[in-house]
């Protein structure tokens, strides 16, 4: 057995044994606002449950390793004593991850990740409408653990309203583990799901994925795509070059029989096929192809 102790190991490798052993971690997506009125979005995995009465969420964005900076999300906690905690399930993984991208404060991480935006009923964050929950919460006290890169800061959020989709929710009007689906957080690039097990979802890219904003209407109006394939298409840096779809084209056979057959369905099925197998930048050659 390994045995040693925290301050003889680098951050990065203490965070790794913290993360990979304190797991699987529940998944707070934090739908804050700015003083200016500016809408945030991000997810944290240091995130629990710890009173019922009063009802008490509780959640910790950390300094960045890195430079020492904050978050959004805790400089809008501060400033507006106002969170929306949303849960992730299977469904939005991708779209969550893709939020977790670090883009300039006042980018709008909702339209970023293509998840909708819905007013609140007390708060002003807004709420994530595709989350089968999402709680309203004031924020009753921020305790910061450090000054150091790494250190977090607890924000304690007091349930004010909650939002309940009756689809995940059984004959009883119980929450139906198997229906809800969730999704939680492990070591390095790993999740697990809450009816499945484990699966990988690549870390956001460190500079910024092109969004799902950025992706054209006829892939985000498709019928073949859901949240999760958008979510992964929005986060790559660059679309590939026309030469380099041009070449793709010439080398693969399946794909020019469907462009043959002037089929966009199938063409949209064939990239989905790519994304199943996280070829993300081969699923968009296959939608940009043209006869």
């Amino acid at each position: 057995m390994i045995s040693v102790e925290p301050k003889d190991l680098s951050l990065a490798k203490l965070q790794d044994y913290l993360q990979g052993a304190v797991a699987p971690r529940p998944i707070a997506f934090a739908s804050t606002i700015s003083k200016k009125g500016k809408p945030n979005l991000s997810p944290f995995s240091f995130f629990n449950v710890f009173s019922s009465n009063p009802p008490i969420l509780i959640f910790s964005p950390a300094r960045r390793v890195r430079d020492n900076t904050v978050k959004h999300t805790l400089i809008n906690a501060e400033a507006t004593r106002e969170v929306v905690i949303n849960v992730v399930n299977f469904d939005i993984v991708q779209q969550m991850s893709l939020a977790s991208t670090e883009y300039p404060e006042g980018v709008n991480e909702f339209l970023k990740s293509g998840l909708t935006q819905i007013p609140s009923d007390i708060v002003k964050p807004y709420r994530v409408k595709e989350s089968p929950i999402q709680f309203e919460c004031k924020v009753n006290d921020i305790i910061s653990l450090g000054n150091q890169g790494g250190a977090g800061n607890l924000v304690i959020c007091e349930v004010l309203k909650i939002h309940i989709d009756e689809t995940i929710l059984d004959d009883n009007g119980i929450i139906d583990p198997y229906k809800i689906d969730l999704v939680s957080r492990m070591g390095g690039n790993w999740y697990s799901r809450s009816n499945k097990g484990l699966f990988e979802v690549p870390k956001p890219l460190a500079t910024f994925g092109i969004g799902v904003d950025a992706i054209p209407d006829f892939i985000k109006e498709s019928a073949v795509f859901d949240g999760n394939d958008l979510g992964l298409l929005g986060n790559i840096e660059s679309l590939p070059t026309n030469k380099e779809v041009a070449i793709f084209v010439k080398q693969n056979f399946e794909l020019k029989g469907v462009l043959s057959a002037d089929d966009e369905v199938k063409k949209h099925q064939l990239a989905k096929k790519y994304l199943d197998k996280n070829e993300v930048l081969t699923a968009w050659k296959v939608l940009l192809s043209k006869q």
